[in-house]
């Protein structure tokens, strides 16, 4: 059985706290575009795709992004608890969706291309889910193209800063005994 060390947990849960906080804004700042401009909604998803990001890219271990997103869940939650299962799902949900070609290779290869395409990838399934659930119906066509568009791109977006900063921190030697 494979042993994680207390660093590499520790180091999930401070980079959880600081995606949850991130989260947490986002929440309230969703609520607000979805008032004023719903179109544009699916740009804040992509916050919730930065903590597992930065996990998978600092660390490169198997488990950290779901640790990760439900450490982030978590946090998110405690500043909006009605929003609980949002969070704790949604970060669980964002971590194993980052993870899953990372899994699929056997954790061995790590390829800047493999977290673009999973959180591309992340993005449009997200971006179906929405359009099911609410009816293409409610909506006009020039609507619905901006809102999947946004849906799409914004965890790419979100999956290439996560991956700027882990690198930042990379070099500023802070996960250099977690390898």
């Amino acid at each position: 059985m494979h042993r994680t060390s207390t660093r590499v947990i520790l180091s999930c849960a401070a980079i959880g706290v600081g995606g949850g906080l991130v989260a947490a804004g986002s929440g309230y700042f969703a609520g607000l575009v979805a008032g004023i401009a719903p179109m544009l909604y699916g740009i804040t998803i992509g916050t919730h795709f930065l903590p597992s990001a930065v996990a998978l890219a600092l660390l490169k271990r198997p488990g950290v992004g779901i640790l990760t997103g439900f450490i982030a869940g978590l946090v998110g939650a405690a500043f909006a608890p009605h929003w609980i299962l949002r969070f704790l799902g949604t970060g669980l949900l964002v971590g194993a969706l980052l993870e899953l070609p990372f899994f699929l290779t056997r954790y061995k290869n790590w390829s800047p291309w493999l977290y673009y395409v999973a959180a591309g990838g992340s993005g449009i399934i997200l971006a179906v889910g929405t359009f099911i659930a609410l009816g293409p119906e409610h909506y006009a066509p020039w609507f619905w193209a901006i809102y999947l568009v946004m849906f799409a791109l914004s965890p790419v977006l979100f999956t290439w800063l996560g991956r700027v900063i882990a690198a930042s921190l990379s070099r500023a030697g802070v996960a250099r005994t977690l390898r």
